[in-house]
C-alpha cells in the first residue's frame, strides 16, 4: 500500500489512482492546496500496483543518450505562434497526431473552475486549448486510463505535460507502445492549484464583472516581456500585469509556492524517457541569427520515433540544428537542478491557512517602490530593444572577470 510518510517524495502525478482497480485512491488538495493520494482502506486490497507505478519510486536512472539531438524551432503559422507561449512547435507535433486520426492529451485552464486539468482532444481547433503556459499543477484524473484505451485501440496518442506527468505515465502503462509519443517541458517547479484558485477569487471580488480566459504569458510587448492577462466580458475590467508585479506569479517565482516534491525534484535531468523535450529561447539571438524574437522553442529529441515524426514536421516549421548540445541546454538550469526550499516558506502557508488571500498578498509580497521601479526598468528596456543585447553585454563581462 502507498503511503504518502513524506511529502516530498509524491509529485502528484496521478499514476496510483489511475492504476488502482478498486477505485480506492483518489488524490485531495492538502491545507497548501496541492493534491495527495488518500486511500479508502474499506477497497483496498494491499495489491501493491500503486506502489508499483509510483515514478519517484521507480524512475529509472539516467543513461546517456549519445543519438540526442537538439533544435531551433518555430511553427510557421503567426497565428499560432503569437498564441502559443514561445515558438508553437508542440502544436506542430500535435497536428501531425491528429492527421494521423489520433488524440492529443494536454493542460488546459479552466477560468470557471478556476483550475487547470488535462484532456484529450481529436481535433486541431481544439488544439488551442493546449497553447500558453499554465502555471499551476494540471489535475490528470484519469487520463492516463484514457490513454491507454486509445493505445489499445491502436490509434496514435500525444501525451504532454510536465517530466513527472511524463515518467508517470509511462509507468503506469509498464511498457512501451509503438504510437505513444511523449513531450515533457522543461519544468522550473509546480504551484498550488490551491492558491491559484484563491487567488482567482480574490482577483476576481477585487476586479468584478465575469472573467473568460487567462493567459500567464501573452505577448502583449514582446516574447521576452510577457504578460499575465484576465480577460473579462466587460472589456475595460481586463487585467494585464508584468510577471514581476502579478502576485500569483510572484509566489512562484520566490520559489514559495512551489510543491514539496520539486525542491528535491527526482526528474531534473538532460537525458528524458521522453520523445521531446520543449522549452524557451528567449535570447535567441545568443544561438542563431535566422530566427526573429517573436518566439523559438528549444528542442531536444531522446528517441528514433521522435526524430522520424519531426522529419514529418519540418514543412510546417522553420528550424536549424544545433550540434554544441552542452552549450545549448548550459544556461537552463530548471532542466537540472531543482529550486531552493525559501527559509519562511512553513510560516507563508501558516499564514495561507489563516489569512485572507489579499491580505496575506499584502503582507509577503507587497508593490514597494522597489517591485515598481524594477517593472518600469525591465518594460522600457524591453521596448526599447536593449533588454537582451545588454543583458549578453553583462554576462560576457561576467566571463571576462
Amino acid at each position: 500500500m502507498l503511503q504518502i510518510v513524506e511529502k516530498e517524495k509524491c509529485c502528484g502525478c496521478y499514476a496510483c489512482q489511475n492504476i488502482c482497480a478498486r477505485n480506492a485512491i483518489e488524490l485531495k488538495l492538502d491545507g497548501e492546496g496541492f493534491a495527495y493520494p488518500v486511500i479508502d482502506q474499506q477497497r483496498c486490497v494491499d495489491c501493491g500496483a500503486c506502489e508499483a507505478v509510483c515514478p519517484i519510486l521507480n524512475s529509472p536512472k539516467e543513461e546517456e543518450n549519445e543519438r540526442q539531438k537538439g533544435y531551433l524551432v518555430q511553427i510557421k503559422d503567426e497565428r499560432i505562434r503569437k498564441e502559443s507561449t514561445s515558438g508553437g512547435s508542440f502544436t506542430a507535433i500535435a497536428s501531425w497526431i491528429i492527421d494521423q486520426r489520433g488524440v492529443v492529451f494536454g493542460a488546459t485552464l479552466d477560468i470557471v473552475k478556476r483550475e487547470v486539468h488535462h484532456r484529450w482532444v481529436d481535433n486541431k481547433e481544439e488544439l488551442r486549448l493546449f497553447r500558453n503556459s499554465k502555471y499551476v499543477q494540471s489535475n490528470i484524473g484519469e487520463c492516463f486510463k484514457e490513454a491507454r484505451h486509445f493505445l489499445k485501440e491502436g490509434r496514435w496518442v500525444c501525451f504532454s505535460g510536465t517530466p513527472c506527468q511524463i515518467e508517470g505515465l509511462k509507468c503506469f502503462l509498464r511498457g512501451d507502445y509503438e504510437k505513444l509519443v511523449t513531450v515533457d517541458v522543461v519544468c522550473y517547479g509546480i504551484p498550488s492549484p490551491g492558491v491559484f484558485r484563491d487567488y482567482i477569487n480574490w482577483q476576481q471580488n477585487r476586479i468584478g464583472g465575469k472573467f473568460t480566459k487567462m493567459l500567464f504569458r501573452e505577448k502583449r510587448l514582446s516574447y521576452n516581456y510577457t504578460s499575465v492577462s484576465i480577460f473579462n466580458e466587460d472589456k475595460e475590467k481586463d487585467y494585464h500585469s508584468g510577471v514581476e508585479r502579478d502576485k500569483f506569479m510572484r509566489t512562484f517565482f520566490s520559489d514559495m509556492n512551489v510543491r514539496p516534491s520539486c525542491y528535491g525534484c527526482h526528474f531534473k535531468k538532460r537525458y528524458r524517457v521522453s520523445d521531446f523535450t520543449i522549452w524557451d529561447c528567449y535570447d535567441v539571438k545568443a544561438f542563431s541569427r535566422n530566427f526573429d524574437e517573436e518566439g523559438t522553442n528549444r528542442m531536444l529529441i531522446h528517441s528514433e520515433k521522435g526524430r522520424r515524426i519531426f522529419e514529418e514536421i519540418k514543412p510546417n516549421i522553420r528550424w536549424e540544428g544545433y550540434e554544441d548540445l552542452n552549450h545549448f541546454v548550459a544556461d537552463e538550469v530548471a532542466m537540472v537542478k531543482s529550486v531552493k526550499r525559501p527559509s519562511g516558506r512553513e510560516v507563508f502557508f501558516e499564514d495561507y491557512a489563516k489569512m485572507e488571500f489579499g491580505e496575506l498578498m499584502e503582507k509577503w509580497f507587497p508593490d514597494t517602490w522597489k517591485v515598481r521601479t524594477n517593472s518600469f526598468l525591465r518594460m522600457t528596456a524591453f521596448r526599447l530593444g536593449v533588454y537582451n543585447p545588454a543583458k549578453r553585454l553583462v554576462k560576457r563581462l561576467l566571463r571576462k572577470n
